[in-house]
């Protein structure tokens, strides 16, 4: 595969043309009375016109045929996609997953699109409000096949297997400890290259962006130059008939069959495009004296409410750093939190809970359902010389955070077979520490605390 080229920035203003075809792109206006090489113009906007600059997403395309040359879409099976958050009673537990499994190729071939499997959800996609975890499980590429969602952006997050993910803007390489985002609207089409699995954040009538940084300043976190923008690139190929379009809409599959492949765009020019962004590039802010701050200046993107500092989904990760807090319990503390929080993990092993919580699977902390480290996490942390020690090399977790309740689906409780019935017994071995008669008691190696 050839390398692929990107241009760099979160949010830029851009321009892409394809170098078979130089002077693509219109000079001076958007819509001239011909384009360049007599393609079509296509407006994609991302939000409503009268948003303010700062927040107006639209992107110009110049293309061989416009998308709306397509026969009429009709509803075709569902798979394991849902926005029915009723289907099961609300569980309040701490909720676990082992590692969902791929389908084998041998047995059944499953692409991107109908190996997406909808594992929680809240909100309501009709209002623009509200998000979506699902999992993706494939062994096999789209072939003449594409996708669009009507009702959100996705952010993709590859755990095992990489993506070779073709859009109307350009082509991209997406490997496990990468993300990408394909915002609203944007077709797309994923090869892949054998057994294929990760994790998808949908959220409905929201953009993700940068969080804002306040008192840390300037710079830091996920820097705007290390997120890539595919360059743009075309296919001008025929498909009688036979190429299909698949369109998420109000929850539902629909299809539609067109005679040319939708990666025909030659050109563009905006600021609604996908991107990708390598999570080694994320820079840790942490605690250098004591305690902990709070997990959130791990956000690595933010998809905001109406209600300032609160989201309908932040993606928040846990890299490879260094702990070096004082007088302080180092892992995770013990928590219940007005938010609901769905971790998963690309890799190595969770510092919190080594045995149990593995790549490819994932938990679900409730809204005020407690949780925090395992027993032996507590033991041993407790105990721990406080030198600076290296925490989470060879590792990435991550969390989907939301302000929503989450409902989870049948799948996920049922039908995945993959939930973990013992998941509340990492828990049962705690003891009770307490020395009623001394408030300077011995720490649990018998050495006093200072």
């Amino acid at each position: 595969m050839a390398e692929l080229k990107y241009i760099p920035g979160f949010g830029n203003e851009c321009a892409s043309e394809d170098p078979r075809c130089p002077g693509a792109l219109p000079e001076g206006q958007n819509n001239p009375q011909v384009c360049p090489y007599n393609l079509y113009a296509e407006q994609l906007s991302g939000s409503a016109f009268t948003c303010p600059r700062s927040t107006n997403k639209r992107s110009w395309m110049y293309r061989i045929l416009p998308s709306v040359s397509h026969k009429p879409f009709e509803s075709i099976d569902q798979g394991h996609i849902t926005h029915n958050w009723d289907e099961v009673d609300p569980d309040p537990n701490q909720l676990r997953w082992k590692p969902f499994e791929i389908p084998k190729a041998s047995q059944k071939k499953v692409d991107f699109v109908s190996g997406l499997h909808t594992l929680c959800g809240a909100g309501d996609i009709k209002s623009n409000n509200g998000l979506a975890i699902h999992i993706f499980l494939c062994n096999t590429s789209m072939e003449n096949r594409c996708f669009y969602n009507s009702d959100g952006d996705f952010l993709i997050v590859p755990q095992k297997g990489k993506l070779h993910i073709y859009t109307e803007f350009g082509k991209m390489l997406v490997q496990p400890n990468e993300i990408c985002v394909i915002q609203r609207g944007m077709r797309f089409s994923i090869d892949v290259f054998g057994e294929t699995r990760g994790y998808i954040l949908e959220v409905y009538g929201v953009h993700f962006e940068l969080p804002d940084l306040g008192p840390i300043g300037a710079n830091g976190l996920a820097n705007p130059r290390d997120f890539l923008i595919p360059v743009a690139w075309y296919e001008d190929r025929q498909v009688p008939g036979g190429y299909t379009v698949i369109n998420k809409y109000q929850g539902k599959l629909f299809a539609a069959k067109q005679d040319v492949s939708p990666f025909n765009v030659v050109a563009w020019h905006g600021n609604y495009t996908p991107y990708k962004y390598n999570l080694e590039n994320f820079m840790v802010i942490n605690s250098v004296a004591f305690d902990h701050a709070d997990p959130s200046i791990f956000t690595v993107l933010t998809a905001k409410s109406v209600r300032p500092g609160v989201a309908i989904a932040d993606f928040v990760i846990f890299p490879p750093r260094w702990g070096v807090a004082d007088k302080t319990f180092r892992p995770p503390y013990y928590h219940r939190n007005c938010m609901s929080e769905f971790m998963g993990l690309i890799k190595g092993h969770y510092e919190a809970k080594q045995g149990g919580f593995l790549p490819g699977g994932g938990s679900l902390h409730s809204s005020m359902t407690p949780h925090g480290p395992d027993a032996d996490c507590f033991e041993k942390a407790s105990k721990a010389k406080l030198a600076p020690e290296r925490i989470a090399d060879g590792t990435m977790a991550f969390m989907f955070e939301s302000s929503l309740s989450m409902a989870v689906t049948k799948w996920g409780l049922k039908t995945s077979n993959c939930l973990d019935e013992n998941y509340y017994k990492c828990w049962e071995p705690l003891k009770s520490h307490f020395t009623p008669n001394s408030r300077k008691p011995a720490g649990l190696n018998g050495a006093l605390l200072p």
